[in-house]
């Protein structure tokens, strides 16, 4: 795929400076439409052209392997409930049988992308790709923890992973040089603190604004509380923190420094020994739909596209 500017391309205006905090942040993000990935803008205008057969779980299947597509939906359906309607369970497939499909296509019509949007920052656009293939790869790891503990929220769980860093794509859309500073200033440093960078360089936590979002969308309370990593006393918060944290760490091989430290916190999770939630992560890695662990892909600078998030 050519992701070159082209010559009469509109240039999209990107944040270079960062807003004052989080109420700022999220008033932008309200006012902003969320870009979905391409391949999902075309399935979905595909699917429109056999709109009175689509069912919901066809459509939900395009929905879903798209974290910003699945965020944006779910906040829809969330403005068409009552205060008092009961969000604990919902899944994508049961609030397209609440909301209706001929409904959600007059709603959501062509969508804008996120290639389009970062058509003019191409080392943003790489990093968010890497973002996405990490999403994947944190919610199987998520779902294998939870079904190994015998988790009734397993669903949710594996959910919550993938969208995990959802609030990093939407600031790599709107603000991508401030996100890649964000980065170069790890890779330069692979010591400093997440949150410590973050505040420096946007004002707010990722995670912060994450949460945030979620809330002010209303989407399912348990998604939420599952996606609090400030609260991982419980179990659920710790399975998806740890997927994500491996996915991350484990993102260009299996030598990252901080990886000890996760399978130690792994192994209390499952409750095994080390040296058994070592293998058994290995196991379920190379169990995944991509047939296990990938190189990553060089972004356009000739660095390794990492996350921000650490």
């Amino acid at each position: 795929m050519d992701t070159s500017p082209q010559p009469n391309a509109p240039r999209t205006v990107y944040l270079d400076v960062a807003l004052n905090d989080l109420a700022a942040w999220v008033a932008y993000f309200r006012n902003h439409d969320i870009p979905v990935l391409e391949s999902t803008s075309q399935a979905l205008e595909a699917l429109r052209e056999h709109e009175e057969t689509v069912n919901a779980n066809a459509l939900a299947e395009v929905i879903r392997v798209d974290p910003l597509m699945t965020v944006k939906f779910m906040a829809y359906v969330a403005g068409l409930r009552r205060d008092a309607d009961n969000t604990e369970t919902e899944t994508v497939t049961s609030a397209l049988v609440m909301s209706g499909i001929p409904p959600f296509f007059r709603r959501f019509g062509p969508q804008p992308t996120i290639e389009d949007q970062l058509l003019h920052h191409p080392k943003a656009l790489a990093l968010l790709r890497e973002m996405l293939r990490r999403a994947e790869r944190a919610a199987h790891f998520a779902m294998a923890f939870a079904v190994h503990r015998s988790d009734t929220d397993a669903g949710i769980i594996h959910e919550a992973a993938f969208l995990h860093d959802f609030a990093e794509m939407l600031l790599l859309c709107h603000a991508p040089a401030l996100v890649v500073k964000i980065r170069r200033a790890q890779q330069a440093d692979p010591t400093l603190r997440s949150s410590v960078i973050q505040r420096e360089v946007l004002n707010i936590e990722i995670n912060d604004l994450r949460q945030a979002l979620l809330k002010i969308w209303r989407l399912p309370e348990l998604l939420i509380r599952i996606s609090d990593g400030k609260h991982d006393e419980h179990p659920s918060v710790r399975s998806v923190e740890l997927a994500t944290r491996l996915a991350r760490h484990t993102a260009h091989g299996w030598d990252n420094a901080a990886l000890p430290d996760d399978i130690n916190d792994l192994a209390q999770l499952l409750n095994a020994s080390p040296r058994v939630a070592l293998a058994f992560l290995r196991k379920v890695d190379l169990g995944s739909g991509e047939g296990g662990l990938q190189p990553a892909p060089s972004s356009p600078d000739g660095n390794a596209a990492e996350g921000t998030q650490g």
